[in-house]
């Protein structure tokens, strides 16, 4: 698997009929498809990437979640202190400890802490779905109305 995934196009096949159009679309243009797993394929940034992303959200409608990639990266405090956390974790000295332990008593955030706190400046990690709500496409928005 490509390390890089800046910029594809995440496509999340919801339904039997829009997961039988994805695995066509795949098969159809390799050169497009960056990963497949499933009813989840990341599609190359490219316009033919958006073309595939974009029909299968037209032909299955709700159906079908899009949105583009972004690199994680480090930039913000949250995604600092979320990877360092994360290194020493896998770090720690007995595998058995659940991480509210490990923490416990560190500088590193609790899960608590963590859950409230946007890991972008933006504050696009915690405004997502609720539990039990379904993920909706954000890309397009305009071409859908």
């Amino acid at each position: 698997m490509r390390a890089d995934l800046e910029s594809t196009i995440l496509v999340v096949a919801d339904v039997p009929g829009a997961r039988h159009t994805l695995r066509n679309a795949c098969e159809s243009y390799p050169e497009a498809v960056r990963w497949r797993f499933g009813r989840v394929a990341l599609f190359e940034g490219t316009e033919l990437g958006a073309f595939l992303a974009y029909r299968l959200r037209e032909k299955h409608g709700e159906g079908v979640a899009v949105a583009r990639t972004s690199s994680l990266g480090d930039g913000s405090p949250a995604c600092r202190r979320a990877r360092e956390a994360a290194r020493a974790f896998e770090n720690r000295e007995h595998a058995s400890t659940p991480y509210p332990k490990f923490a416990t008593g560190t500088d590193y955030p609790q899960p608590a802490e963590m859950r409230r706190r946007a890991a972008f400046e933006d504050g696009a990690v915690g405004e997502g779905p609720t539990e039990g709500e379904p993920v909706r496409s954000t890309v397009g928005e305009s071409d859908r109305r």
